[in-house]
């Protein structure tokens, strides 16, 4: 993982990324998630079409979710401004071009509208993890609406996804989700110890979403959600 660290930040530095616009970044982050994922012996299954413009609202297991879905197609993604604090993963993060909203500040959200529109210009699709926190896989949490406000504002397009985790040897909710008071290193440490975990993504159909409300759009895409959970769970 390292070296791979090492060698995606090389390219970043000699191709001069700091210049880069949002696809060069998405791309950037597309190849090195490859890498990465298929070094650390994971099998990426996809189910549907990948989107190739507008917001893609996935569940949220872990911080792998960032690595497995970037590995399949060019995205950027919306964090919490923490994020990009967290040493050498912050750094990368900004790298590859990803949004940060301040949780805090509620009016933080509408302040990115134009962050929001640059990368429906730039047809790159923005993903946002709208449960707002990580689970141990037995449950979608419900979708925080708030985050969606500018979608509605400016009818930009959405996409369920859902993503399900299987492994080898352990458990998925102990040693692939990374969720509640778990430590970042020792989960990592007995991820890898995993003979084989694979992920399986299953992307659904774009929404419209203009002059919707937000409350009733949130219950829907969590519902989207759940039907696509059970494409692979039945």
């Amino acid at each position: 993982m390292l070296v791979v660290f090492g060698f995606a930040g090389l390219d970043y530095l000699i191709r001069r990324g700091k210049y880069w616009n949002l696809p060069q970044r998405s791309q950037w982050l597309k190849k090195w998630s490859s890498t990465l994922v298929s070094g650390m012996g994971f099998d990426i299954h996809v189910i549907g079409t990948p989107p190739e413009k507008g917001f893609v609202a996935p569940n949220h297991q872990s911080y792998m979710d960032i690595l497995v879905l970037s590995s399949v197609t060019n995205l950027n993604f919306l964090s919490k401004s923490e994020v990009r604090k967290w040493p050498l993963i912050g750094k990368y993060t900004e790298m590859a071009g990803t949004v940060f909203i301040d949780r805090s500040r509620k009016r933080d959200v509408a302040n990115k509208n134009d962050a929001f529109g640059r990368a429906i210009d730039e047809s790159v699709s923005l993903t946002i993890f709208l449960e707002g926190t990580s689970t141990n896989g037995e449950e979608v949490l419900s979708y925080r609406s708030s985050l969606l406000q500018p979608m509605v504002e400016n009818d930009w397009p959405i996409t369920p996804v859902y993503i399900k985790y299987d492994c080898v040897g352990g458990s998925v909710a102990d040693e692939v989700c990374w969720w509640g008071d778990a430590e970042f290193t020792p989960h990592l440490v007995n991820m890898l110890a995993l003979p084989r975990v694979s992920a399986t993504i299953v992307f659904g159909e774009m929404r419209t979403v203009g002059g919707r409300d937000r409350k009733e759009l949130a219950v829907e895409l969590r519902e989207d959600v759940l039907r696509l959970r059970k494409q692979v769970e039945s």
